[in-house]
């Protein structure tokens, strides 16, 4: 009688078993399975290793791994692969066969398979879309300087589906004739940043369009159109992101108002300006009624300025130049502005009727403790 023994092999998950049954869609699932030879005969070659994933569409796909080492007599292999779940939402199931289609002669077959259910949670949660026109969010038809830096940021919840590719965004500008101009991420006018880590998946466009304007007293309106979505497909609003804005490219300055006027213990200052550049010099007096300058604002006290209605984080609290409290009653105050070494002549819009509260350029606020 002559014999040929063939080798023997089998699963051993007793041996080191790994896999998780429920993963957040986009991170990797880590497996590991032990194949152990039972016999005393050696595989004659490296083990082949078949993996596919069949999804929640009964789809089988095929995925690559590599081959398990060649196993002697009593020996075992540990078949590790990881699998990216970014294309497996939903339930799956798992099918793992090593040494297939007999690759190799082995005795039996029907203990080299494995058959394993996984759940992989989608993600159907909106991203988060924020827009600012040179660090300010806007309202429809707001001024805007003629050259503003647009930042849009994409912010997700999944933490593995990280914003890194530019179709995460598409921008648009209709112009005032009514065309209509896309813009691609292929030079410095518009740069994509991508997200970074998934503790903070926020990916964010930088748009630096340069507009002109003909009307000086309205502007002349543009349309930003902004869409976006996330790794799985969830946009950031059904209709996009849309926000009207005017430019007017001639650097000027509104009337100054103060608010409140009648105030007891602080105002603000709220004013306009038109350009693509904040002013170079911009100050604020305030003076008796008689003339005498009480207390000078400077740019840097009146806080951060933009291009666009202004309401300054600087509040007056009725003392002058050295912190003294100022007796109740009218004052007296102006605005001196330049751009470049020239005064900055007057903007008004249409429906603009504050030159009422001025008389030769000075306003009146009122301090009543």
């Amino acid at each position: 009688v002559l014999y040929t023994p063939v080798p023997e092999g089998a699963l051993a998950p007793n041996l080191g078993y790994t896999a998780r049954d429920t993963v957040d869609v986009g991170e990797i699932l880590d497996f590991a399975m032990p194949f152990r030879n039972l016999t005393q005969t050696k595989f004659e070659d490296s083990l082949l290793v078949k993996l596919s994933v069949i999804d929640r569409n009964n789809i089988a796909r095929k995925l690559p791994v590599q081959k398990a080492k060649d196993l002697a007599g009593g020996d075992t292999a540990m078949v590790r692969f990881r699998i990216d779940t970014k294309e497996f939402p939903g339930n799956n199931t798992l099918v793992l066969d090593i040494n297939p289609d007999h690759a190799q002669p082995e005795q039996y077959h029907f203990n080299n398979i494995l058959f394993r259910d996984f759940h992989v949670r989608p993600d159907y949660t909106n991203p988060l879309l924020d827009v600012t026109f040179d660090g300010v969010r806007i309202i429809n038809r707001d001024i805007v300087s003629s050259r503003p830096h647009i930042q849009i940021r994409l912010k997700d919840e999944a933490k593995y589906m990280l914003l890194n590719d530019t179709s995460t965004g598409s921008v648009q500008v209709k112009f005032p004739d009514g065309s209509t101009k896309d813009y691609y991420f292929d030079n410095d006018t518009l740069r994509f940043t991508p997200a970074a880590s998934g503790a903070n998946n926020t990916a964010t466009i930088d748009f630096f369009p340069e507009f002109i304007s003909r009307n000086q007293s309205e502007g002349d309106e543009y349309e930003l159109l902004v869409k976006a979505k996330d790794r799985s497909g969830n946009r950031a609003g059904t209709l996009g992101y849309r926000i009207s804005f005017r430019i007017i490219s001639k650097p000027m300055i509104s009337n100054l108002l103060n608010y409140p006027n009648p105030f007891s213990t602080s105002t603000a200052f709220v004013f306009t300006l038109t350009g693509s550049e904040v002013p170079t010099n911009i100050k604020i007096q305030v003076l008796t009624v008689t003339g005498k300058v009480v207390r000078e604002i400077t740019k840097d006290e009146l806080g951060p300025l933009h291009i666009g209605r202004n309401i300054t984080e600087f509040k007056w609290n009725g003392t002058d130049q050295y912190g003294q409290r100022l007796a109740n009653g009218v004052y007296l105050y102006r605005v001196v502005s330049t751009m470049n070494g020239r005064k900055m002549e007057k903007y008004r819009a249409g429906s603009d009727d504050t030159d009422r509260y001025f008389t030769n350029g000075y306003g009146k606020m009122y301090l009543m403790r």
